[in-house]
């Protein structure tokens, strides 16, 4: 079985360090392949990327608490470029606004415009990595 392939960076922001130490020490330990493509990233260039490498997972990760703007029209882009089923997953300081409210209202806000999971700055690496198996399982079926 090939490994499964993640783009991975940071949308118009430049706060990466939990994003490289989830894939140093967790993504690749966990055997999936990633690709780590920087920061200050447009939606096109992970859509771009995910093309190139014909990724199954776009994982982004936001700190500077405007993803919810930044983020928007992910999925319809996706979808125009021929990869609309590819996962969406993003988390961080996802917003500034609501980040102190009930989180069920963030990651409902990020699912209605797309993404199939959102987390908050403090998540577990293994609770991400048992939701990717999870996602990619149900895909293959």
């Amino acid at each position: 079985m090939k490994k499964k392939k993640l783009i991975m960076g940071v949308l118009n922001d430049i706060h990466n360090l939990g994003l490289r130490v989830l894939e140093a020490f967790f993504l690749k330990e966990a055997d999936f392949e990633v690709i780590y493509i920087g920061a200050r990233l447009t939606q096109e260039e992970f859509i771009r990327a995910s093309l190139e490498v014909d990724a199954d997972v776009i994982l982004i990760s936001s700190s500077n608490g405007h993803a919810e703007i930044d983020a928007r029209g992910m999925r319809e882009k996706c979808q125009e470029a021929g990869i609309g089923n590819i996962l969406l997953y993003i988390g961080g300081n996802l917003v500034i606004t609501r980040q102190s409210r009930d989180w069920a209202e963030v990651e409902a806000t990020f699912k209605n415009i797309g993404f199939d999971r959102a987390y908050p700055a403090k998540v577990q690496p293994q609770d991400i990595i048992k939701d990717l198996k999870q996602d990619l399982a149900l895909l293959e079926k």
